[in-house]
This record gives structure tokens, C-alpha cells and sequence, in this order.
């Protein structure tokens, strides 16, 4: 298994996500041993009503991170799927940087189950929690 340089998805990132992912402006913090960890910075135009941070927001960047664990446990990135996602959504986060922990819980031959703890710089304090499936095409 090959490691993968944060450089290195970086520019899968670049390369592979739809645009208005991109333009979350996602920071690849750290990737390795089966987990990544995602930072989008605070922005207005992923606020809703009210100044918090909207769903959809958390959503993508749940989602996102969870395909750099996949690729970081897979040692690479592969062709892969989500095939299901299950919120709980636990405290609002307004006006603060979003940070996304994902690591893999279960790594299959097809199927990868993992989870993604999003907080705002406080671990302990999750905004919400997220498990994920994925099947590796």
C-alpha cells in the first residue's frame, strides 16, 4: 500500500470534484492510516436562515472526506460509490471554520463502512456525526 501525500489529493480533488464542491474551498488537512480530515473555511454563501451553517454543506463535506479515507485506506484512489449516508445532526456551528474527521470502521473487499465527526475546532463538541457506506467499483 502507497501512502498519499496531502500534494497528492490536493490535486485529485482539483482534478475530480464537481466544481460547487470546490467552491466550498476545502482544505485537505491530513490523510493517512485509513482517515482524512477536511476544513472548509467559514462563508456566508453556506449559511441558512438564521447564520448557521446549512446541511447541505455539512452533508458535501462529510461526504468528501470520506472518499479520502477510502483512498487512504485502499492506498490509493480507486473508483467508488456512496451507497448510504446517515446524519445526526447535534449542535448549529455559525461564523467558525467546519472540520471534517472521517476514518474507515470496517474496509471490505467491495464494501467500506466508515464515520465522520464534523466539529468546529472541538472535537469534543461534534456539530454532527455521520456514517457512510461506499462500494468500491
Amino acid at each position: 500500500m502507497s501512502e498519499i501525500t496531502l500534494a497528492m489529493a490536493q490535486r485529485f480533488f482539483h482534478d475530480n470534484f464537481a466544481p460547487w464542491i470546490q467552491d466550498l474551498d476545502v482544505s485537505i488537512v491530513a490523510i493517512g492510516g485509513g482517515g482524512a480530515t477536511l476544513r472548509i473555511p467559514s462563508s456566508p454563501r453556506i449559511y441558512r436562515v438564521g447564520g448557521t451553517v446549512c446541511g447541505q454543506a455539512v452533508l458535501a463535506l462529510a461526504d468528501t472526506a470520506m472518499v479520502f479515507a477510502v483512498a487512504s485506506a485502499a492506498g490509493g484512489f480507486v473508483s467508488m460509490t456512496t451507497v448510504g449516508q446517515t446524519t445526526s445532526f447535534l449542535r448549529p456551528a455559525a461564523d467558525v471554520p467546519l472540520m471534517a474527521e472521517a476514518r474507515i470502521i470496517k474496509n471490505g473487499r467491495q464494501i467500506v463502512y466508515g464515520e465522520v465527526t464534523l466539529h468546529t475546532g472541538q472535537p469534543d463538541k461534534p456539530i454532527a456525526h455521520v456514517t457512510s457506506t461506499y462500494m468500491l467499483l
